[in-house]
This record gives structure tokens, C-alpha cells and sequence, in this order.
């Protein structure tokens, strides 16, 4: 990136947390009440595709068709298991306080329920007024890999795409990112380097501070 950015969008789920033990074990035991049985490994082709596709596409591929109801209990469930199942990535208190502190514009934008993203942020223990924007999969109507979400961060905060830097752990995500014509961080807390390389991103690191140093610093 030739310029230093803008506004720094951060997704959520691999980026700022590991959610994916605690929101798995939730959806398990919610879609039970459904009679589905699924096991863990069925979620991860809808990682960072928003929570109705990752609850959804399991019961349809068991034969039973996807309700809102299963996203509530599941969220129900998530506040619970969060407590005890949620790892906060090392860096994500730091540079969030370290973008704000240098006057860095900040925005979330996740995939993910209202409910799920406030659920995450309180237990990274950062303000949410700290950030300018908080993008969920409920304001948009696409989700990732089409750039929407993205797009909506960057309107929200007046900031031209071209002056923003996403963080992200997906595939889905960096290539959201780079079709909404942003600059695009990725950590391998979920894929592997030459995935996310192939995917679109513009720089792949295993620790977000390496990527803060380089580009806000």
C-alpha cells in the first residue's frame, strides 16, 4: 500500500476472536432441537459466509429447511458457551487501542449477527465507541465474497474504498475485500498463507501487529 490508510475494517470471527469452537458447539446442540445431528466439520465450507448460511446450509444438507428460530436459539446457546469457549486473538485489544489512540478511523465489519458481534466485543473488553462503524450481515442484503458489507463500512465513515485496509481470516472475506476495491490484510488463524494469497490478499501474516507496524506505524 503506497498510502497509509484511512479507516482500518476489521471482520470479526478469526480476526479479532476464535469464536468457532463456542459458535460450533451452539449450533450443534440448537440444531438438535431440529433433529440434526451434525458434526463440527460440516460448518467450516460457510466460514465467514454469515450465520444463516452457516446454520442453514448444515440442516439443509440434512433435509431440514432453515428457520430464523434456529439462529435464535443458536445465539442463545453462543452467550452461554462464549464464556467458557471463546479465545481473544493476542493482538486484538492492542491494536484496536493503538488505531484509535493514533487517530485511525475503525469500523467492524462483520458477517455475523448484531447479538453475536456486541456478544464478541464485550469480551475483547474494547469500547464500542471506539469504533465508527459496526457492519453486521443483517445490513446488507449480499454477503461475502460480494464486497457489500465492506462497501457499507466505507459509506458509513465517508472514507473512499481506495483509503481502506480490511482485516480479514477468509477466503470469502479478502475476496469481499478486493472486490469492493480495498486494500486486503489477512492472518492465518484459518487458512493457510498460499490460500489467502490465491484468494486476492495483498499481504498475509500470522500476527496483526506485524501488519499494524507495517502499514499504520
Amino acid at each position: 500500500m503506497e498510502k497509509k490508510p484511512r479507516l482500518a475494517i476489521f471482520d470479526m470471527d478469526g480476526v479479532l476472536v476464535d469464536s468457532e469452537k463456542a459458535f460450533k458447539h451452539a449450533c450443534q446442540d440448537a440444531l438438535l432441537q431440529w433433529g440434526v445431528r451434525a458434526e463440527r466439520e460440516e460448518f467450516v465450507p460457510y466460514t465467514g459466509m454469515g450465520d444463516i448460511l452457516y446454520i442453514g446450509g448444515v440442516s439443509e444438507a440434512h433435509g431440514v429447511p432453515y428457520c430464523l428460530e434456529m439462529t435464535d436459539v443458536s445465539y442463545k446457546l453462543y452467550a452461554e458457551y462464549a464464556k467458557e469457549e471463546l479465545c481473544v486473538l493476542p493482538w486484538s485489544r492492542e491494536i484496536i487501542e493503538k488505531l484509535s489512540k493514533a487517530g485511525y478511523d475503525i469500523a467492524v465489519a462483520s458477517s455475523a449477527g448484531l447479538f453475536k458481534v456486541e456478544t464478541n466485543l464485550n469480551c475483547v473488553g474494547v469500547d464500542t465507541r471506539l469504533f465508527k462503524a459496526i457492519i453486521t450481515g443483517s445490513d446488507v442484503e449480499k454477503k461475502k465474497p460480494a464486497p457489500d458489507i465492506f462497501l457499507a463500512a466505507a459509506e458509513k465513515c465517508g472514507t473512499d474504498p481506495s483509503d481502506c485496509l480490511v482485516f480479514e481470516d477468509a477466503i470469502s472475506g479478502v475476496k469481499a475485500a478486493k472486490a469492493a476495491g480495498m486494500f486486503a490484510v489477512a492472518v492465518t488463524t484459518s487458512f493457510s498463507a498460499d490460500e489467502l494469497y490465491a484468494a486476492g490478499a495483498d499481504y498475509v501474516c500470522d500476527d496483526l501487529m506485524v501488519a499494524y507496524e507495517k502499514f499504520f506505524a
